[in-house]
């Protein structure tokens, strides 16, 4: 339910005109088109080691060396990844940096290239270069951090004139963030408040406001997958072969999908209300979540209901057997009282012929003139 309230409270949040287009970053991220001043120089001090595999080095400090042997058992299988929506593979051999803390993260920084105080990792992609901080590597965020790095180097080793919107969008896809719910929360207010970005306005230059820069993101992996979707890895990696050779981006997405990116969006955007609508939201894989939660509770407060009808059952039946027990017992009681009350109980009766005979039974030695005991005294009730 708390998905819900969110998506409605993104929907009620009032429209705010726009400001001025400025320079903004995804938080974690470091800006795919920062790069160092200087060539790399020697390598810093603080590197210990170094990891080989066949497509990338992974150099390590003292402190992040189980982190960096972690890494290597995996990054081979990220990069593959990564061909199923390129259609290609960038070349040469990738190197990551890995430290622990933020004072061996940025000490792992190539001259002039230091990475800003919000970033936990940075991708140097003309110099195949990735900086990370070990301790990110150990949370969930760290493998999309790791992909996200690694889609700007890919980027920027196939092509040089990827549009802002392309990149950013391509590397969310890369890594699944185009399927959280905060995209879709994005998207659901943008589609609903008509605050969807042209894909123009995002080429060169970001929003500024941190709802507007939301929508950003959000339209641009859900359009970079759309069109991956639509035309496959081979149209992909035409796509990145006709910009390698240096062909404008718009040139070479005609050349490549035979349209251009404004139809292309066009087409996209016919779609967005019957996608991130009200209507989908019936029948989205969230919504499914939401309604499988409102199920369990449901059930849950079914089966509590149950539970105590049935207590309170056994309670009213347990109340019946002992009303029925007191009865039972009172009745006896008053049967026994009244018997009681027929027999003899004084010193006289108690010579009775029945009580002598009785007695007589139970001792056969007991001659006719001799006396039998007292009888028993009545018992007495509390």
């Amino acid at each position: 339910m708390r998905h819900l309230l969110l998506l409605l409270l993104l929907l009620l949040t009032p429209v705010v005109e726009a400001q001025e287009p400025g320079p903004i970053h995804m938080p974690g991220h470091a800006n795919a088109g920062e790069q160092p001043a200087l060539a790399p120089g020697p390598l810093p001090e603080l590197i210990v080691g170094k990891l080989e595999t066949p497509r990338f080095l992974i150099r390590y400090t003292t402190k992040s060396q189980g982190a960096a042997r972690e890494l290597a058992k995996s990054i081979e299988s990220t990069r593959d990844a990564f061909a199923g929506v390129l259609g290609r593979d960038w070349p040469g051999v990738t190197e990551i940096r890995v430290g622990l803390g933020r004072q061996e993260f940025e000490a792992l920084a190539l001259p002039g290239g230091k990475p800003p105080g919000w970033a936990v990792a940075l991708a140097y992609p003309a110099h195949r270069i990735v900086l990370l901080d070990a301790l990110t590597m150990t949370g969930p965020e760290g493998p999309v951090t790791l992909r996200h790095e690694l889609a700007h180097v890919a980027l920027g080793q196939l092509g040089s004139t990827w549009p802002r919107w392309f990149q950013e969008g391509l590397a969310q896809h890369l890594t699944g963030e185009n399927y959280s719910m905060t995209h879709y929360a994005a998207l659901f207010r943008a589609v609903a408040q008509e605050r969807v970005f042209h894909f123009e306005h995002l080429a060169d230059r970001w929003p500024d406001l941190p709802s507007d820069v939301e929508i950003a993101y959000a339209q641009s992996a859900a359009f970079v997958a759309w069109l991956s979707a639509r035309y496959g890895p081979e149209g992909m990696g035409q796509l990145v072969d006709e910009v390698g050779t240096g062909e404008p981006f718009e040139r070479a997405f005609g050349k490549a999908f035979h349209s251009s990116v404004l139809v292309e969006e066009l087409v996209w955007r016919q779609g967005l209300a019957a996608r991130y609508g009200w209507l989908p939201l019936t029948t989205s894989t969230a919504l499914m979540w939401l309604g499988a939660t409102a199920l369990v509770v449901a059930a849950y407060v079914r089966r509590r209901r149950q539970k105590e009808a049935r207590l309170a059952e056994m309670a009213a039946q347990e109340a019946a057997e002992d009303e029925a027990m007191r009865a039972t017992f009172e009745e006896e009681l008053t049967a026994w009282q009244e018997e009681e009350a027929s027999s003899p109980t004084s010193p006289e009766d108690a010579t009775a012929p029945e009580w002598y005979e009785l007695h007589s039974a139970r001792n056969p030695e007991l001659e006719e003139d001799d006396e039998p005991p007292p009888r028993p005294p009545k018992p007495t009730l509390h």
